[in-house]
């Protein structure tokens, strides 16, 4: 009895879950061919065999695009580097012999003339020593000259004449390696410059080879830098250089190729340059770390694009360009980079309009193009409606050669 009690209510609610189902199933069925046949017909002329009957296009969506000019411009085809700035003449002053210093004749940082005496050591003995050397020459040549007035009224043999000439030349040599000696304790400047700061006082007892001061010519100054070996054929004497230095920052000193090292490193596969920089104010010192562009060519009008133009495929370069508002794919030989532009050799000519964002979108050639300015503001300063466009103009890439 239980049994046939839960059986009844099983079955009918199968039932109906059975027909809820088929109902929604029929609901959600797609409607007969007849109706869509009967829909079009319904409406003259919608047909797309009516539309190319009557003349209207069927074009494509338009794709927003924004574009660039080509321009002429000028570029240098440019090596940069790392040097470091040097003296044109430098040198440490060290005394050749040992002594006690009596004079500093210059303070520190002072501007010297070539020959000036800067240093004096006590030379009291080798003063002696000249002045001894300077008497007893005095009797030779006393002697000589009597004995050379006895020989020739025969009195004395002409062997003792001979023999007071040679003593004269003797004592001659003497006096002058004395007076080298001397000429020892005064240390003088070997060119016009500027002295650094001294280490030593006066009084101060020093040995040979000491190091006193350093005295730096920079009425010019000179750049060593190295270039790969690669770039070494288009290198020569005179050539333009560019010099920025980090310590003066917006100034550009000019400069050019002075000499060329004619050994290449093996280690790193460089040569050295060096460039000569005229300093007469004195602002470039020696030891400044210096950034140099070399030049190795000067293009006046050359045709550049945005680099975000080319659109690499495969091994070549390709770009979008705009003709009758429908983008064309047009291959593209490039050459110099530069400040995120590229030199284009061949395929543009000036005044040419490319695409310089929105190129992703471009499927096939001559597709419809809205152009739209920077940002995404339309021609007519309104927000293009097929969503905001692909910002352009990304920021300035590094020079080409490092």
């Amino acid at each position: 009895m239980n049994f046939r009690k839960l059986l009844y209510p099983a079955v009918a609610a199968i039932g109906i879950v059975g027909l809820g189902t088929v109902a929604y199933f029929a609901q959600r069925a797609p409607q007969a061919p007849l109706e869509k046949t009967s829909s079009a017909a319904a409406v003259p002329g919608s047909s797309a065999h009516d539309k190319k009957a009557r003349g209207v296009a069927t074009t494509g969506k338009e794709v927003t695009v924004e574009v660039a000019k080509v321009i002429g411009m000028k570029l240098q085809d440019e090596i940069n580097a790392a040097g470091a700035i040097q003296s044109n003449q430098s040198v440490m002053l060290r005394p050749e012999v040992a002594g006690r210093i009596t004079r500093l004749n210059f303070s520190d940082g002072q501007t010297v003339q070539k020959g000036q005496v800067l240093i004096a050591l006590d030379a009291a003995v080798n003063q002696a020593e000249v002045q001894q050397a300077q008497a007893e020459l005095s009797i030779a040549k006393t002697n000589f000259k009597r004995n050379a007035e006895l020989a020739q009224q025969k009195f004395i043999a002409e062997r003792v004449k001979e023999e007071s000439a040679v003593n004269v030349q003797v004592l001659e040599a003497r006096l002058a390696l004395a007076q080298a000696r001397l000429s020892k304790f005064e240390i003088k400047a070997p060119f016009s410059g500027t002295v650094g700061i001294r280490t030593v006082s006066v009084g101060d007892y020093v040995k040979d080879g000491a190091d006193l001061v350093n005295l730096e010519d920079i009425s010019s100054v000179k750049v060593d830098f190295r270039v790969p070996e690669k770039f070494i054929d288009r290198i020569q004497k005179g050539q333009a250089i560019e010099i920025l230095v980090d310590a003066l920052p917006g100034k550009e000193f000019r400069a050019q190729v002075d000499a060329i090292d004619p050994q290449i490193d093996s280690a790193g596969r460089s040569a050295l340059l060096r460039g000569r920089v005229a300093n007469p104010a004195g602002k470039l010192k020696p030891g400044m770390f210096a950034r140099v562009r070399l030049i190795l060519d000067e293009r006046e009008n050359a045709m550049v694009i945005p680099e975000e133009a080319i659109v690499p495929i495969g091994n070549k370069n390709t770009v979008w360009k705009i003709v009758d508002a429908r983008a064309q794919r047009i291959e593209v030989r490039t050459g110099l980079r530069r400040a995120a532009k590229v030199e284009i050799t061949d395929g543009l000519r000036i005044g040419d309009t490319v695409v310089t964002a929105g190129q992703m979108r471009l499927k096939e050639d001559g597709a419809p193009v809205r152009i739209v300015q920077g940002g995404g503001q339309s021609g007519n300063g309104q927000q293009p409606s097929g969503g905001s466009p692909v910002a352009g103009n990304g920021g300035a890439m590094a020079v080409a050669r490092k």
